[in-house]
């Protein structure tokens, strides 16, 4: 379905901006599996979807659990001429730690580690209250705006594309062993994508306003 253009006289509470090309429209509710579009350029506005809070919350406590175990786990290992290195995620970041490569270890280290286990701990610190039927917690708002605002920022899915080409290149040279950090980081990068899906900004912010939070 359409979302409504604007109209006078029309409460400005009620006007959604579309995020593609600014168009302003009137909320209306949209059923269950339904998708709300842009009049305009027909961008999805919105989506709701049964008990997608809940899904939410579990899709973030999953792919929480799934960061962990990628960082603490061995993620490959490489023999070679009767040498056999075992490296971990960790031990990639720090390979970069010493003079004019310490930039390139910390950005390493926000990019896949520590900006997306912020943006899954704001993601739950927001939806997991009302998933449980509460009013959401003081600094709700707050923390979706941060988790909206590191999406783009959260690059783990690009660190598991960028190790798959590598290791095409490297597989000639030496012998691989993929280890459990690397199908848990692959897990979480799907399982991200599939809670993104479930994730509709829109009603979540509609539903802190409804319900009332800071």
């Amino acid at each position: 379905m359409n979302f409504a253009h604007n109209s006078l006289g029309t409460d400005l509470t009620d006007l959604v901006a579309c995020p593609v090309c600014d168009t302003l429209h009137r909320f209306s509710t949209i059923p269950q599996g339904g998708r709300g579009r842009c009049k305009r350029c027909h961008h999805v506005l919105a989506t709701p979807r049964p008990n997608a809070m809940t899904r939410i919350v579990m899709l973030a406590i999953t792919a929480t659990i799934l960061m962990m175990a990628a960082i603490s786990f061995p993620f490959l290992t490489i023999e070679t001429h009767g040498l056999r290195q075992q490296a971990s995620v960790i031990d990639t970041i720090l390979a970069y730690s010493d003079g004019l490569m310490v930039p390139l270890s910390l950005a390493m280290a926000a990019l896949i580690v520590v900006l997306p286990l912020t943006r899954l701990t704001a993601i739950l610190y927001t939806v997991a209250p009302m998933a449980l039927g509460h009013h959401p917690v003081r600094g709700a708002t707050r923390a979706f705006r941060l988790a909206e605002y590191l999406k783009p920022w959260a690059m783990a899915e690009v660190f598991i594309v960028g190790v798959a080409v590598a290791l095409v290149k490297v597989g000639g040279l030496a012998t691989l062993t993929i280890g459990p950090a690397f199908w848990a980081f692959a897990a979480l990068v799907l399982i991200t994508i599939l809670q993104d899906n479930f994730m509709s900004s829109l009603i979540i912010w509609k539903t802190l306003e409804t319900r009332g939070t800071t």
